[in-house]
């Protein structure tokens, strides 16, 4: 059984991650959205993805294609066997991202690092500006499974249907149409509102506000339950441009272990821009 009671064994926390700090078999990788917070000080060991720019397709607006996500992997000198832990910023969003897509590329021993970034920073352990030696691998990825993502026109069929359940995981304030993006961020969609029939369950409420760890599993199933979101349903998780959404996928998904959930990553700039889309306010 994973740690917790979690269904799956898919979270180390900040002291296994500082004990396996020279195990040649765990590879060690801080995702953010940029490498900016990477730079200015990461976890010894730690190679830095941007999430921006290396775990999106920049002009398709897509994720990565296999050969880019084995060509990332490669040069990042991760093998096919070894143990990947993810963490980062803004409380595990991207490190959740980055998870979901080595998922549907298939490798098998991937793990966020409870807590993330913060957790780390307020336990005062080492950050260190040296990036590490990378000797590249061969990595090679396993066919692309589009089963834990939903596009555009899954989303479509989704609404009003028998067994079907979504979830909004953005601010109350978004979903109700008040405000279009969290202040500063710039990705945005030509209306505001929200996919009908969305309950709004903001990514926040998985996490302890104290250190940024999932609560739970207890207060996991009560928080999603109370709205209808059971494990019955078939689920679809959303926000604004995929990487909350993808953190809520993975404490439904991999967490409480819902056997079906996906991560809509085109979310509300592909939703809230397209022509004759249903919204609510």
């Amino acid at each position: 059984m994973a740690a917790a009671g979690y269904a799956k064994d898919v979270l180390v926390d900040t002291e296994w991650v500082a004990q396996h700090a020279n195990d040649p078999k765990v590879k060690l990788v801080e995702v953010d959205v940029d490498t900016s917070a990477y730079k200015g000080g990461h976890a010894r060991g730690a190679v830095g993805w941007n999430w921006s720019t290396q775990l999106e397709d920049t002009v398709r607006r897509d994720i990565p294609d296999k050969a880019s996500w084995e060509k990332l992997l490669s040069e990042s000198g991760i093998s096919n066997d070894d143990t990947i832990v993810l963490y980062g910023d803004n409380n595990n969003w991207f490190a959740a991202f980055a998870y979901w897509v080595a998922k549907m590329y298939g490798h098998d021993n991937v793990k966020l690092m409870n807590g993330g970034r913060k957790k780390w920073e307020l336990e005062k352990r080492d950050l260190v500006t040296d990036e590490p030696k990378v000797t590249p691998s061969q990595y090679k990825a396993k066919d692309y499974n589009g089963s834990l993502r939903a596009l555009q026109p899954d989303v479509k069929g989704h609404i009003g249907k028998a067994g079907a359940a979504m979830v909004d995981v953005r601010s109350p304030a978004e979903f109700s149409g008040e405000i279009m993006a969290p202040p500063g961020l710039q990705e945005t969609a030509q209306r505001t509102g929200h996919i009908p029939g969305a309950k709004n369950i903001p990514w926040l409420q998985a996490v302890n506000e104290a250190d940024g760890t999932f609560k739970s599993v207890g207060e996991l199933k009560e928080r999603y339950e109370r709205e209808g979101i059971t494990p019955d349903k078939d689920v679809i998780a959303y926000c604004r441009i995929g990487e909350r959404s993808s953190h809520t996928w993975f404490a439904l998904n991999e967490l409480l272990g819902y056997p079906k959930v996906r991560n809509y990553d085109g979310s509300w700039t592909e939703w809230g821009s397209m022509i004759g889309q249903p919204i609510e306010k």
